[in-house]
């Protein structure tokens, strides 16, 4: 379906060089001397980077239909991660290199999102906060608790984060999907 700029909302896709794109933002200007045209940040929907474009009044875009599916993550089998569809029990193995960075977030039986524009897999989206356990950090020791103070830790899925000096081996935390920060010890 195409759509003009005139038709623009946050949070619609649209395909333009051959990408596609989220609109992050967008403003209509009219400037006094010339044609008027839409400024709008774009978030490449497969990489997260977002970008300025300029585009004249009225052109036209195809639109995309966004797809949100939820799945419960089962296990990883060494080349592909499956997942189960909650209502119909339907399995799905999904390549490594589709999950890419996510794979750290994921934890057995945790429920994700798969992002389909048409039929096709764009992303996977781990639930915002996950609640992993610390397998491997160095202890931390009475008097060594300096205000902000950080060392890493690798927590149960492989992942390796900032966390404070108080937490320890065992210690289950609250952990930010979307930046890879510690929230807090559970």
């Amino acid at each position: 379906m195409a759509i003009s700029t005139a038709d623009f909302k946050n949070g619609m896709c649209i395909e333009y060089n051959n990408k596609l794109w989220t609109i992050a933002e967008f403003q209509h200007v009219k400037p006094g001397k010339g044609g008027a045209f839409v400024r709008t940040k774009l978030r490449d929907i497969k990489t997260g980077r977002v970008v300025d474009y300029t585009f004249n009044s009225g052109t036209k875009f195809d639109s995309v239909r966004l797809e949100t599916k939820k799945m419960q993550y089962l296990y990883n089998d060494g080349a592909d991660f499956n997942f189960m569809d909650p209502v119909t029990f339907e399995q799905m193995p999904i390549s490594a290199e589709t999950v890419g960075d996510q794979a750290k977030w994921l934890k057995e039986n945790d429920e994700v999102s798969l992002l389909y524009a048409g039929e096709e897999l764009i992303s996977i989206e781990p639930q915002m906060f996950v609640e992993l356990e610390v397998t491997e950090t160095e202890p931390g020791f009475k008097g060594d608790t300096v205000q902000g103070s950080t060392k890493p830790a690798t927590l149960e899925t492989g992942a390796t984060i900032q966390v404070p000096m108080f937490v320890n081996i065992g210690d289950v935390l609250q952990v930010d999907t979307r930046d890879g920060r510690f929230i807090k010890r559970m």
